[in-house]
């Protein structure tokens, strides 16, 4: 099945989240979702391991992979607030979750290999990876090649190729389910696999003849994940910035009214239904500022609360008198902070970055009287810049480094703010390539294994170059390097970061003080 366009609240904005980090979390949920539907959500063991030399073997406790996919294999959302309770959740409910690390040489830093057994003796055998924001893709299933993303129903249909011709049951299927998207064949060790795509849930009362026909040795039936679902033959309007200057230039509109138009077709709803959906993310957006201004506790984080700082030093004339830069500062430090203390917060694009994005939109907006509205007009302008991302790089840290996570937040505020201050669609996009320029070669280095430090200060130094940039474009600057060309470099200068620098602790992850963090914080617990 070809590659389908990314999807503003697939790949961009969201998930809504609890957690460090959505490829880790979120990613790692979603992938246990699918391996329990797989059992008919009857699972009692899973071992799941981790490549030596990913990112993950060093990463999966302290960035919450054991978290997330407990939680999912449970059944239980990252959004639930008993997610920090998994491992005796899952000790009650009578499920053994073992993680192992391995040599076993795989290709995807975030790559999964699971085996799941349920209460019949019955197993599925599983790869997948997580390729950054919370999207994730299973690769294997039961030694077949699979392509499946939680984007449509997939109905998985395992026959002994010996008692079964692949024609024949190929008719049986269509006669039996009119209406699909794809039908993939594959085999392997003697066996057939019918993987059959749905954009709806397909007839159960057809799902139980097929079970008659001759050869079958196991039906699984796993439902979307995602919020937005696909179909085979969806098409948008553009994916590019290029295409999209070239359609504004006979069609004029503001960014993001082009974001409403592509999100519409590509989830096949209504551009009104679009930005209703925005609406609520931002409230959700709004409502981690205010919970993380309250104040937050929680044991197993480096930084204490520090938002409140900023109002303090304010009001002691101690700081530099820059009213909307202080108030982005505030906003983005109470993110990150309600993001280390478990509570809610939205990956955009992950949970690394959740700050950057609605503290610098959100701060810009209120300080300068902008409307709800004004502020959810230009978060899909920026969900629109996190499309050209996603379609021509990535948002994983482990793949490319903080150029794609807090750097395309820093890049996505721009254009955000440039639209809310009234910037034509072309001002916008220079704006996010000025900021994507400013933020190349940018290290993931996490000290303490912990989605802190210095990630709070990039988040930060993401809003102000925003802020800057979203200015330069506005005033007319030459960009110099258009959109495009731009994402392109900074994804092939990610690729050649050295993999320590790519989220697997070299750098400041590395130093004495890192370590030492990292050693007090274990005591803890």
């Amino acid at each position: 099945m070809k590659k389908l366009p990314p999807s503003i609240f697939n790949d961009v904005i969201g998930p809504v989240m609890r957690g460090p980090s959505s490829s880790h979390v979120a990613g790692a949920s979603r992938i246990a979702d699918i391996v329990r539907q797989s059992l008919n959500n009857d699972v009692k063991k899973v071992i799941v391991d981790f490549d030596v030399n990913g990112s993950l073997a060093e990463s999966h406790d302290g960035h919450g992979t054991d978290m997330g996919f407990v939680s999912g294999i449970m059944g239980m959302p990252v959004t639930d607030p008993r997610v920090m309770d998994y491992a005796e959740l899952a000790q009650k409910a009578g499920i053994e979750v073992d993680f192992r690390i391995l040599d076993y040489g795989a290709e995807h830093p975030n790559n999964y290999r699971i085996s799941a057994y349920g209460t019949g003796g019955q197993h599925h055998d599983w790869e997948a990876v997580s390729v950054g924001g919370g999207m994730v893709e299973m690769r294997k299933y039961d030694g077949f090649d699979v392509s499946i993303a939680g984007d449509f129903y997939d109905l998985l249909i395992t026959l002994d190729a010996s008692e079964t011709d692949a024609e024949d049951f190929r008719k049986a299927a269509v006669s039996l389910f009119p209406v699909f998207e794809t039908m993939d064949v594959k085999t392997a060790d003697g066996k057939m696999l019918f993987d059959i795509k749905f954009s709806g849930a397909p007839d159960m009362n057809a799902v139980g003849i097929l079970r008659m026909e001759k050869g079958i040795e196991c039906i699984v039936l796993t439902e979307p994940i995602l919020p937005t679902r696909s179909c085979a033959e969806c098409s948008v309007p553009f994916l590019s910035a290029s295409e999209l200057l070239e359609m504004n230039s006979r069609d004029r509109r503001e960014l993001w009214e082009f974001a409403a138009m592509y999100e519409s077709r590509r989830g096949g709803t209504t551009e009104e239904d679009v930005f209703r959906k925005m609406q609520d993310i931002v409230s959700v957006m709004e409502n981690s500022i205010g919970e993380g201004l309250r104040g937050t506790e929680y044991k197993d984080r480096i930084l204490g609360r520090q938002a409140f700082m900023i109002d303090e030093g304010e009001k002691k004339e101690a700081l530099v008198p820059c009213g909307i830069l202080n108030t982005v500062i505030k906003y983005i430090t109470a993110i990150m902070e309600v993001k280390s203390s478990m509570g809610v917060i939205v990956a955009a694009p992950t949970a690394g970055s959740c700050g950057c994005l609605p503290g610098t939109l959100i701060g810009v907006g209120r300080s300068s009287g902008k409307t709800h509205d004004e502020i959810t007009k230009g978060m899909l302008a920026a969900g629109l810049i996190g499309v050209f991302i996603a379609e021509s790089a990535t948002f994983a840290a482990e793949v490319a480094g903080c150029q794609v996570e807090c750097g395309a937040g820093s890049g996505m505020a721009a254009a955000g703010i440039a639209q809310m201050f009234g910037g034509t669609a072309e001002q916008c996009i220079d704006a996010a390539s000025i900021a994507l320029q400013n933020i190349t070669g940018l290290a993931c280095d996490p000290v303490a294994n912990r989605v802190e430090v210095p990630c709070l200060g990039k988040n930060i130094m993401g809003g102000s170059n925003a802020i800057s940039s979203a200015n330069m474009a506005l005033a007319g600057f030459d960009k110099v390097v258009p959109l495009d060309q731009t994402i392109k470099a900074v994804y092939d200068i990610g690729r050649k970061l050295p993999l320590e620098l790519r989220c697997t602790f070299g750098g400041l992850g590395k130093t004495e003080a890192s370590v030492d963090i990292r050693k007090k914080l274990e005591n803890k617990q």
